[in-house]
């Protein structure tokens, strides 16, 4: 059937047009999430959504058991959808099976097929022509910065918050287009502000996404970008804040590894692969060897808190000028 976009999918929906098999991928997990609830919502009479909307996980489904449930058809005049998970990780010959089922397309029953952002297959794959003929296929792509401010604006303005352009960029720049970072931290700012009020630059800082995505990215960002002035203002900040100073160098350590595992070309974990475009962005002005050696020098930095009872101011200090010293000058 081809390729399709989420807007074009809401378009659809809302004039009615729903297809009977599609197929959701992207890098945006929460995004295809709500849009397979969306499809089933729009669907499905209220009073049917809890009997006659189906997830099956296809990692943990044999395939003669979709095809079961896929074969069962709903008492006369009501409709079904099934949303089948991880269709991909199903043998060519089972995915042919249910492909094969699904025709000819039955009016009362929507399938959604979909992929997990960490293992969409590529659409020059087998698999992904085979399901394309047959599906209509929907990719969610993160929010580029542009709708990310204008979601992000009307959120905050439908609780009657404000918020001030430079605060807007700077939240907007660390959510990283994650859709669902996105309405987490809007709901974070509704709850923390009166309405009526407006949120600051000093309102991000203090609550957004928490000490590891904000305080050490910025820490991170600092020391790539060789401000010493400001790398030594925030870990004194951070200390006057109560965090310890091991603590501090364990985040650190985490952010120079995920930063060295993106200049690599290599996978993040889940959990932050959201902030990979920003890592991409802060490691340009860094080699491997220089990330690689940051990451020994936060190490060795741990080993001296912990072992050698040294001063942890001094030893933050000697940390950041051996991490942003020229290479040939560090040792």
């Amino acid at each position: 059937m081809g390729l399709s976009s989420p807007k074009k999918l809401h378009t659809d929906l809302a004039k009615g047009g729903f297809k009977n098999l599609y197929y959701f991928f992207g890098p945006e997990d929460y995004r295809i999430f709500e849009a397979t609830k969306y499809v089933a919502q729009q669907f499905l009479p209220d009073r049917q959504m809890a009997t006659n909307f189906l997830r099956l996980d296809g990692r943990k489904t044999r395939c003669a058991d979709l095809i079961a449930e896929l074969s069962v058809f709903p008492m006369l005049g009501e409709r079904q959808v099934f949303a089948v998970s991880s269709f991909q990780s199903y043998k060519p010959t089972e995915v042919d099976r249910v492909l094969k089922l699904l025709e000819p397309a039955d009016p009362a029953r929507i399938v959604i097929l979909t992929s997990p952002s960490d293992k969409t297959p590529k659409r020059s794959s087998a698999f992904f022509k085979k399901v394309s003929q047959a599906a209509e296929c929907v990719e969610f792509p993160r929010l580029d910065s542009g709708s990310a401010a204008v979601q992000l604006t009307a959120k905050l303005s439908k609780a009657g918050l404000g918020i001030e352009p430079q605060a807007r960029d700077l939240l907007v720049g660390l959510l990283a287009g994650n859709r669902g970072a996105l309405d987490s931290e809007a709901a974070k700012f509704i709850d923390y502000k009166e309405p009526g009020g407006t949120i600051t630059v000093a309102d991000v800082e203090e609550i957004a996404a928490g000490y590891e995505v904000f305080t050490v990215f910025q820490l991170g960002g600092e020391i790539a970008r060789g401000n010493r002035h400001r790398v030594l203002e925030l870990v004194k900040r951070l200390l006057r804040e109560g965090d310890t100073p091991t603590g501090v160098l364990f985040f650190l350590s985490q952010h120079f590894m995920s930063l060295y595992l993106v200049k690599a070309g290599k996978q993040l974990e889940s959990s932050r692969r959201w902030l990979e475009h920003n890592f991409r962005s802060q490691g340009a002005g860094m080699s491997l060897a220089q990330i690689e050696q940051a990451i020994q020098l936060i190490a060795q930095a741990d080993s001296d808190l912990r072992h050698r009872q040294a001063s942890p101011e001094l030893v933050l200090d000697q940390l950041v000028l051996h991490i942003m010293a020229p290479q040939g000058q560090r040792g």
